[in-house]
C-alpha cells in the first residue's frame, strides 16, 4: 500500500461508507436494465460486427464492472474526500447510466457511439486523476475503461452495418 491509499476518512466509519458507493451503482444497472427490457432481442436483429459477444454475457461482466467502479469510487473518496475526482466518478456514472436508454430504449445509436466515446474519455481521465490518490482504485477502473472501449467499437460497428 502507497502512502497514496491512506485514507483520510477515520478507521470507525470506514465499513459503511462503502454503502453509498454501491447505491449508486446498482441504481445506475437498475435503470440500464429497464432501459434494456428487450434488449436480447434487439442485439440479436442487428447486424453485429464479427467480434459481437454473445448478448448473455453483458450481465455477468456488468454486474463484476459495476462492483469495482463502486469500490474505487469508495476508495477515492476516502483518500481525498470530495473533489473534482469525486465529480468526475459521478460524471462518469451519469454518462454510464445514459447510454443504455439512447442505444435500446431509443435506437439512437449513432448518438449512444457519441455518447460512448466521451465516456471512455471520461474513464481515463478519471484513472489519471486517481493514480497519485489510489492506485489500487485507479487499477479497478482499468477493466472498466477496456470494457467501454470495446463496447465502443461494437457500437461504432453497429452504427457502421445498421
Amino acid at each position: 500500500m502507497t502512502s497514496s491509499d491512506v485514507s483520510v476518512v477515520p478507521p470507525a466509519r470506514q465499513w459503511w461508507t462503502l454503502i453509498p458507493f454501491l447505491v449508486a451503482v446498482i441504481a445506475v444497472a437498475g435503470v440500464g436494465g429497464l432501459a434494456a427490457a428487450g434488449s436480447q432481442a434487439t442485439y440479436r436483429a442487428l447486424d453485429l460486427p464479427p467480434f459481437a459477444p454473445p448478448s448473455w454475457l453483458f450481465g455477468p461482466v456488468w454486474s463484476v464492472l459495476y462492483l469495482t467502479i463502486g469500490v474505487a469510487g469508495w476508495l477515492l473518496w476516502r483518500a481525498g474526500g470530495w473533489d473534482r475526482v469525486m465529480w468526475l466518478w459521478t460524471v462518469q456514472l451519469v454518462l454510464n447510466l445514459a447510454w443504455t436508454p439512447l442505444f435500446f430504449a431509443a435506437d439512437l445509436y449513432t448518438v449512444a457511439l457519441v455518447e460512448i466515446v466521451v465516456l471512455a474519455a471520461s474513464v481515463g481521465l478519471l484513472i489519471a486523476w486517481s493514480w497519485r490518490r489510489s492506485r489500487v482504485a485507479a487499477w479497478l477502473l482499468v477493466p472498466y475503461l477496456a470494457w467501454v472501449c470495446f463496447a465502443t467499437a461494437l457500437n461504432a460497428g453497429i452504427v457502421v452495418l445498421n
